[in-house]
């Protein structure tokens, strides 16, 4: 797939490159989307979020559903909520389970942060992650760390679409486990038959 194809990459994608790049690739490029339990209960729970408008908590303004881009890093998308208080912009992204032991979610957040920056020309410093199963927030800094892995993403998505093939299945297995595309993906299958070619059998 030509990167030309590709005019601005979904902020969700971001977040499916860094969990894994195969996984990033069968839904950015292929389509692919497989509905179970976890992906339904999430839908669900989004209803509320996914409900665009404004509306006003106590010294807070909550914008929700907000349209956000760039043109810099090329990346357009929703953010679930924005809060804003005082002049401070806090963007919140609502996940179904718990925090895990990637970043991938503090990644499609950073992105967020720097779409609202370009855009209203406030600085971000902080956002949140609220996730439905611990039912609390976890606050996440938008440090030099962070945005530089969050542009060096977006260069390596772009450079994945641009290449025009299908990264190679991960060989953490954990996140295999997890992962609601792993009937499509097959990860130890398409390994096992990159083994057999590896020895020429």
């Amino acid at each position: 797939m030509p990167e030309s194809r590709i005019d601005y990459l979904p902020l969700s994608m971001l977040n499916q490159l860094e969990y894994c790049p195969r996984r990033f690739w069968l839904m950015c490029v292929c389509g692919e989307m497989e509905v179970n339990a976890p992906v339904l209960e999430g839908t669900y729970q989004h209803q509320r979020v996914h409900t665009g408008g404004t509306t006003r908590e106590g010294d807070t303004l909550v914008h929700r559903r907000v349209y956000l881009w760039s043109d810099r890093l090329r990346v357009a998308g929703f953010a679930d909520v924005v809060e804003e208080r005082e002049g401070v912009l806090i963007p919140v992204e609502y996940k179904h389970g718990r925090m895990g032991r990637w970043l991938n979610d503090h990644i499609q957040l950073c992105a967020q942060a720097l779409c609202l920056e370009e855009r209203t020309g406030r600085p971000v410093e902080r956002g949140a992650i609220f996730y439905w199963k611990s039912r609390r927030r976890l606050w996440v800094e938008i440090t030099p760390d962070l945005r530089a892995r969050t542009e060096a993403a977006v260069a390596r998505a772009f450079a994945l679409l641009e290449d025009g093939k299908i990264p190679p299945p991960t060989e953490q297995w954990a996140r295999c486990r997890d992962c609601s595309l792993e009937p499509v993906c097959l990860p130890r299958e398409v390994q096992y038959l990159l083994s057999l070619e590896v020895e020429g059998r």
